[in-house]
């Protein structure tokens, strides 16, 4: 039985996850490079620990939810790190959105130590995370998922499970892609329509009756047309995942042309300084 849970990752999403976890009845640990994040994390309940060696040491899950880069191997390999800390035995759900290649050696490098590893990555926006509503992708042992689907529904609604490790980072690409191409559909669409005399309310109305609707299409639309982009994920890692996308799509002998137009498009606004913004802002690329 799951009692003591660690968490390593408090970025945009891992914070509300992470704190929708602390209103359980699990002892949660949690770490992060952002001290600030910490604080209102125990500020929810749940206890700080020093490094992701200390959050991983003694637990029975240990969620991480760590981006593709430099920290990724820091936190994961380095001297403070989870695998320097994690118990045989341990599950760890890794919750990250990775290349395939580094969630294959994220598997091997834990099963050496008995580590129970389950490929996990979650999908959804900031406000997915706040209200419990994120859908976890998993791949691995069908028993790990089992034995997490109660943790996972303090913060997700929807727990998929897909196949073998490195499936559900697979299936995470196929999501990347498209949730990409839709907001960049939908912000040459809003622009298009701007350039021909519609207001962008207008062509939401009609774009939200049939056909096309969407709830990606209804929550984005509505902040495009008001020139407001509260971050729910940053563009900046949207682009990046294109280039992991259209790297695994080489692999298997693919060329996908609107995705390699499209991160030129979110290249662009990474260029223009909107990294740090919610990927909806690559309308502002169209706008100039």
């Amino acid at each position: 039985m799951l009692k003591k849970i660690g968490f390593i990752g408090l970025g945009t999403v891992g914070r509300h996850m992470a704190t929708n976890l602390a209103k359980s009845s699990y002892e949660l640990t949690v770490f992060d490079t952002d001290t600030v994040a910490v604080k209102d994390l125990v500020a929810h309940g749940a206890l700080a620990a020093t490094s992701a060696m200390q959050a991983a040491k003694g637990r029975d899950l240990v969620i991480a939810i760590v981006p593709e880069g430099d920290e990724l191997g820091l936190l994961f390999f380095g001297p403070d790190g989870i695998l320097a800390g994690i118990d045989a035995g341990t599950i760890l759900a890794d919750m990250g959105s990775h290349s395939l290649d580094t969630t294959l050696k994220i598997a091997d490098e834990f099963t050496k130590k008995q580590v129970r590893y389950l490929d996990a990555p979650v999908w959804g926006s900031k406000d997915h995370a706040v209200n419990g509503l994120m859908t976890i992708i998993t791949g691995g042992d069908p028993s790990l998922v089992g034995k997490c689907r109660e943790p996972f529904s303090y913060f997700g609604l929807n727990t998929i499970h897909v196949g073998e490790i490195g499936d559900a980072t697979k299936m995470k690409f196929i999501v990347n892609l498209v949730q990409a191409e839709l907001v960049q559909v939908l912000a040459e669409g809003l622009v298009f329509g701007e350039k021909m005399g519609f207001n962008a309310d207008k062509i939401l109305e009609v774009l939200d009756t049939r056909g096309v609707a969407s709830p990606l299409f209804h929550s984005k639309g509505r902040a495009m047309a008001r020139g407001d982009f509260p971050r729910s994920l940053a563009l900046k890692y949207v682009s990046e995942q294109l280039h992991v996308v259209m790297n695994a799509a080489k692999l298997v002998g693919l060329h996908l042309p609107a995705a390699e137009a499209v991160s030129k498009s979110y290249e662009q606004a990474v260029e223009a300084g909107l990294g740090e913004e919610d990927f909806s802002a690559v309308i502002k690329v169209l706008r100039k």
